[in-house]
């Protein structure tokens, strides 16, 4: 008799077989998650097998949760009860309906129906074509659904959702790090059209001046990530100044690309800082997903909107500060 967790996995298998089998034979197949991300050389699968044997059920029971909350409903309200599910984790089948609902982005389509569309079919500026053409094949290489040989190949929708969103804010046009975040938007919605209104969502209303041309939202939020390592959790603030580590070295993958690609550290030099930095995705801790939201917001204490937003201020006032020395 199979383990659940065989089961489970089997159906994560069944549920991308159309992708995988495009490009990769059943054993290769197996060394693909269920967003298409090949895993490494050294992936542990028995460890992975035995997570997921007690991850089935959490998943289970919330799914079931998820689907009585939305039954009969295209509409998501926003209440404490939707916060502490989706702080919980919400299930591949829903994420689209819950991302577009929150971001405000459902609002966006539906009042603006064929707009995507028609700024496909309208005159393209040939300077913003080129440069992101430039980042096509540098978008998840490691991701099946993103090679050219793969049946769909993703990288046509890739293309369509960055150029339409490059006419669409000519403010913005095209900055690198945003192919990874509607990559990861057409990977969970494999919707067009809806990864062009949740970027609109994201670049225009939840993080504005992150994708500028002077990134000001972008460097006030990694100044606002220094203040609070240096108040939440001083030891490793100390380790950073010790060896001078510039937060802009760390953290900047970070932000620009969402945390997309990137997500427990004694290290002796910047060098080996950086690189346990690169490392904090890996193994048991981050992948045991439930533990991992557990103690991100544990540990560090309570931090309210009212902190983020006073940080924010202040850090911004310093940055335009120093770019704007007083003449004498």
């Amino acid at each position: 008799m199979k383990r659940r967790s065989e089961l489970y996995m089997e159906n994560h298998f069944n549920d991308r077989s159309t992708e995988c089998s495009a490009s990769l034979d059943s054993n290769d197949c197996q060394r693909v998650d269920q967003y298409g991300f090949e895993r490494s050389e050294d992936f542990n699968y028995e460890s992975y097998e035995d997570q997921m044997s007690k991850h089935l059920a959490v998943v289970t029971r919330r799914s079931k949760k998820w689907s009585k909350l939305l039954q009969g409903t295209e509409k998501v309200e926003k209440n404490v009860k939707v916060k502490r599910y989706v702080r919980k984790g919400v299930p591949f089948e829903n994420r689209t309906q819950i991302w577009m609902a929150a971001s405000g982005a459902q609002d966006q389509l539906d009042r603006n129906p064929g707009y995507y569309h028609s700024i496909l079919k309208a005159e393209h500026d040939p300077k913003i074509e080129e440069v992101i053409r430039a980042d096509m094949h540098r978008t998840f290489p490691d991701n099946i659904q993103f090679r050219a040989s793969s049946q769909p190949c993703l990288q046509k929708a890739l293309f369509n959702v960055l150029l339409a969103y490059g006419h669409h804010n000519k403010d913005v046009g095209y900055c690198q790090g945003m192919n990874f975040i509607a990559g990861y938007l057409l990977i969970i919605t494999k919707d067009e059209e809806k990864s062009f209104w949740l970027m609109d969502a994201l670049f225009g209303k939840i993080l504005p001046d992150y994708y500028t041309s002077t990134m000001l939202g972008l460097k006030m939020d990694q100044e606002v990530l220094g203040e609070l390592v240096r108040m939440k959790v001083p030891a490793v603030w100390q380790v950073m100044n010790r060896h001078d580590v510039m937060w802009t070295l760390v953290v900047s993958r970070w932000f620009i690309c969402l945390y997309v690609d990137i997500l427990p550290v004694e290290a002796q030099s910047l060098p080996e800082i950086c690189e346990c930095f690169k490392q904090i995705t890996h193994g048991e801790y981050v992948e045991d997903c439930h533990t991992f939201m557990q103690k991100i917001f544990m540990e560090p204490g309570g931090l309210s909107t009212a902190t983020v937003t006073k940080l924010r201020k202040m850090c911004r006032n310093r940055i335009i500060s120093a770019q704007n020395p007083p003449s004498h």
